[in-house]
């Protein structure tokens, strides 16, 4: 059974930084393909970022890009998700995602194998 347990959401003003982990157990995470993706309350969840098996492949929405960071540590079985001048409009809950096809996945929320249960990440204005 795999298990994905999201941390380091919070409050916070815009401009500033939040940095998410994801941790994962079960199966073999240097062979999943590692996603984030977002929800704000009344809106369909969203792709945010996707990094490869090796971490060397990386891809994000436009409307992270140049903010956000996705890197991995296959040794520490976790992914995390750097966040900095955060906007308002990032306000969502974010869910760590594994995908078993890889090695560089999608980003395609039905191609996800495994979900996390989510963290709230609110950005203040």
């Amino acid at each position: 059974q795999v298990q994905l347990v999201e941390s380091g959401g919070g409050l916070v003003q815009a401009g500033g930084s939040l940095r998410l982990s994801c941790a994962t157990s079960g199966g073999t995470f240097s062979r999943y393909v590692m996603g984030w993706f977002r929800q704000d309350p009344g809106k369909e969840r969203e792709f945010v970022a996707r990094i490869s098996w090796g971490g060397t492949s990386t891809y994000y929405a436009d409307s992270v890009k140049g903010r956000f960071t996705i890197s991995r540590d296959n040794a520490k079985n976790t992914v995390y998700l750097q966040m900095d001048s955060l906007k308002p409009q990032d306000t969502a809950v974010y869910y760590c995602a594994a995908e078993k096809m890889g090695p560089f996945g999608t980003a395609q929320e039905d191609d996800y194998d495994y979900w996390g249960q989510g963290t709230q990440v609110t950005v203040s204005s």
